[in-house]
Formats: structure tokens, sequence, C-alpha cells
């Protein structure tokens, strides 16, 4: 079938949201944020307000206030979320690079003979060469200059790896000892820490990408732990893995490890409360979320 859609203006945008049975209180209020936000983008947020999403029929009492309150709580939420991934990225960085350094020497990323899988490692290798080429870093630029290494040394390329690369980096590593020495600090078994950090990469990603995450099912998901620690085991939706809810019960799990104090869970929870139309099931949250452990 051949599209024959037409484009349509602005003010077409909201006459076809009002015939759809949207209430839209300020005509000008609404043709600044579709002119800034794009239909279709905006429009991913009105689909919980259809009884009928064939004919986009939206439900009694549906506004378009509601449906900016859904998006503007999904951009806050993924600013949380970046928030807490940074802080949970510098942490590993440091302790992957202070465990390697100190045990295998300075240049440790450069000894293939720690790493498993070769061409896993090769490849990641080369990702961070093609960094270290790139970066106009003034202290990458004087270390190139000064030593004659192939690269600087761990803890100073540490500083421009991506969390993509952190990840494999340290998922690949040969010896159990050495994921379990990092993967202590936050008092996991390195199993968990291997798939939390695959799993944050991708919420990291999708965050960055400005992409929804209020209601997403992630294909990368994360392992539970089996038993301890307990907070975490007593806090999470065993029948959510795929929803942001678990990512959020990790987050603050690892934010009070690494920034205690940060009031992190209380930012949250004022989120939900500044957007009272958002529905917490759709991110998989169980109806006594607020009982379990981790956020009291």
């Amino acid at each position: 079938m051949k599209f024959t859609k037409p484009a349509t203006s602005f003010d077409d945008q909201i006459k076809i949201l009002e015939s759809r049975g949207m209430t839209i209180p300020d005509h000008g209020r609404a043709r600044h944020y579709l002119s800034h936000l794009n239909y279709y983008r905006i429009g991913a947020y009105w689909l919980p307000f259809e009884t009928n999403h064939s004919t986009h029929t939206f439900a009694k009492g549906t506004n378009f206030e509601d449906v900016l309150s859904l998006y503007v709580f999904d951009r806050e939420l993924r600013l949380l979320v970046m928030d807490a991934i940074e802080r949970i990225e510098v942490s590993v960085r440091t302790q992957w690079a202070y465990h390697l350094a100190h045990t295998y020497g300075s240049h440790a990323h450069l000894n293939s003979s720690i790493f498993n899988c070769q061409n896993e490692y090769l490849n990641t290798l080369a990702k961070l060469a093609g960094e270290i080429g790139r970066s106009r870093e003034t202290f990458i630029k004087h270390l190139l200059t000064t030593y004659d290494e192939a690269m600087p040394a761990i803890w100073a390329v540490v500083e421009i790896i991506s969390f993509g690369q952190l990840s494999k980096f340290y998922a690949n590593l040969k010896m159990r000892h050495d994921r379990n020495k990092i993967a202590q600090i936050y008092n996991l078994d390195e199993t968990i820490l291997i798939s939390v950090l695959h799993h944050l990469n991708t919420v990291r990603n999708t965050s960055a990408h400005h992409s929804r995450l209020w209601n997403r099912s992630f294909t990368v998901t994360m392992k539970r732990p089996k038993k301890d620690p307990q907070i975490l085991r007593q806090s999470f939706n065993p029948s959510k893995d795929r929803k942001i809810y678990n990512t959020l019960v990790m987050l603050e799990y690892l934010m009070e490890k690494i920034s205690p104090g940060t009031h992190w869970k209380q930012r949250l929870f004022k989120l939900f409360q500044d957007h009272p139309v958002v529905d917490p099931k759709a991110m998989g949250f169980p109806d006594n979320w607020k009982n379990l452990p981790i956020w009291q």
C-alpha cells in the first residue's frame, strides 16, 4: 500500500485530537508544545487515555494537560535515572581501574592474558583506542606525548572509557576472583554485577536518546540475586523484569552504597507526587511498593 497521508499543521493536529474526544482548554499552549515536541513523540503518552486504539478514541475526561504531565514525568524520570547511572558508572570505573592497576600493573588493560575471550577483548580494546585517538582531553594528549606507551595508564584511560566498553572489559575478566573483588564493593556477586552493568548501559543509552522509560519493556534485563542482599530480593517485582521498576530498585540500592545522603528515592517520591496522573503499574511497580524495604 502506498503511503498517502498528507502533513498536517499544528492547528489541524489540535482539531484531530479534539475530534477524538480530547479536551484542550488552551489552544495556544497546546500548539506551543506540539510545535516543540512533535505529534508522534507526544502521541506515545496519550495512548493510555485511548479507549479504542483502532479509532484513536479518547476516554471521557481526557485532557491535554494530563498527557503533558505524563510526558514531563517521563522526561524528569530520565534525568533522575541518568543522575544515578552517572554516579554508578564513575564508581565502577574507579574500582575496575584501581583493582587491575594494583593487581596487574599500570597498563593492565593491555595485558591480554587477564581477559577471557580474545576476540571480545581485541574488539573492546580497539574501540577504546578509538576513544583515545578522538579525545581532546589535555591529560590524554600530555600522556601520549610524554610517555612511550601504546596507551596511557589504566587510571587515565578509564576517564574516557564508555559505559559499554567498561561493561565488556569487566565481564571479560578471566579470573572470577577479579570480578568478585570489584563486585564485593557493592555487596553483589560478580554474575549479578555483570548483568546489572549490561542492563544499565541499555537504560543509559535509551535515556540519552530521549526515549521513553515510563512504560518501556526492556529486552536486556538484570539477573536478580537469589539470596543476598536481602533488601534487593525482598524489594524486586519478579513478575515485571522487563519494566523500569526493578531498575529503579537497583539504582536506589547502589546509590545508597555510592552516594548516601543524596535523597535519591525522595526525589522519585516527589516525582510521583508532582504527577498524580502517572500509573506506577505501567512501570512494573507492585501495589505495595512503598512498604518494601528498599523504599523505607
